[in-house]
């Protein structure tokens, strides 16, 4: 499902955005960039909004320069979300157990071409998958950014590295919620956990912000040291 801030402020989109490429993986348009021969991959897995917006793959490059090889597929086939359509009816045509499959084929296809671990960063929608794959051996460690729905039974059934960014203004994924889930992540002493809850931000602020916001742009930039940190630690 799609909480109401999780289709505000509508981000920039631009197909030819960014310095990677744009190419088929696992049966996926996959905007690619970084190192082709590097063992270490990340894959991103987008909002609603998709794998064109230019934030998104300014983050992705960014990941990229740290020696990682970044794949940020099209989970959505071309239909990603827009102000026009109504947001149950879209999760329904895309839903996250079908985005975790999708994922799965991506992760085999980037492990047939040598790719030795695998980490997984999801925005919103794209937590709810992450938090899916994060329950199977094919990932090394993952980091879900304002994610979507997210149970308790889920995250009891978390095997891998798991990290959480909230935000404290999000009425989908509130702080509570995210108290509750790092509690209970923290019970499981045999998975490495951080939980953080950014404060004076809303839903989507790792990447739906404006740049000439200088709090926005700075807690932003934040969160994506975090996801470099998180990444840097399990994926090496």
């Amino acid at each position: 499902m799609l909480g109401p801030h999780c289709t505000e402020n509508p981000p920039t989109l631009s197909s030819t955005y960014g310095s990677g490429s744009v190419e088929e993986i696992g049966g996926l348009k996959s905007y690619v960039t970084g190192n082709q021969h590097s063992k270490l991959a990340i894959l991103m897995i987008a909002d609603a909004f998709g794998y064109e917006v230019q934030n998104l793959r300014k983050l992705a490059d960014k990941i990229a320069d740290s020696g990682f090889l970044v794949v940020v597929p099209d989970f959505y086939y071309g239909d990603q979300y827009t102000p026009e359509k109504f947001g149950e009816i879209w999760v329904k045509a895309h839903s996250p157990d079908k985005g975790c499959e999708d994922a799965k084929t991506v992760i085999a296809a980037l492990k047939a071409k040598g790719v030795s671990k695998v980490g997984v960063a999801g925005f919103c929608w794209g937590g709810m998958v992450a938090v899916r794959l994060a329950k199977f051996d094919c990932i090394d460690a993952a980091i879900l950014l304002h994610p979507g729905w997210i149970t308790v039974e889920q995250i009891n059934e978390v095997k891998t590295p798991l990290a959480i960014l909230g935000a404290e203004n999000d009425d989908f994924c509130t702080p509570d919620l995210l108290k509750h889930l790092g509690d209970t992540l923290s019970a499981k002493a045999e998975v490495d956990c951080f939980v953080k809850i950014f404060p004076g931000v809303g839903h989507g602020w790792t990447k739906r912000y404006n740049d000439d916001d200088e709090s926005a742009v700075q807690s932003a930039q934040e969160s994506h040291l975090d996801i470099l940190n998180w990444f840097n630690k399990h994926i090496k």
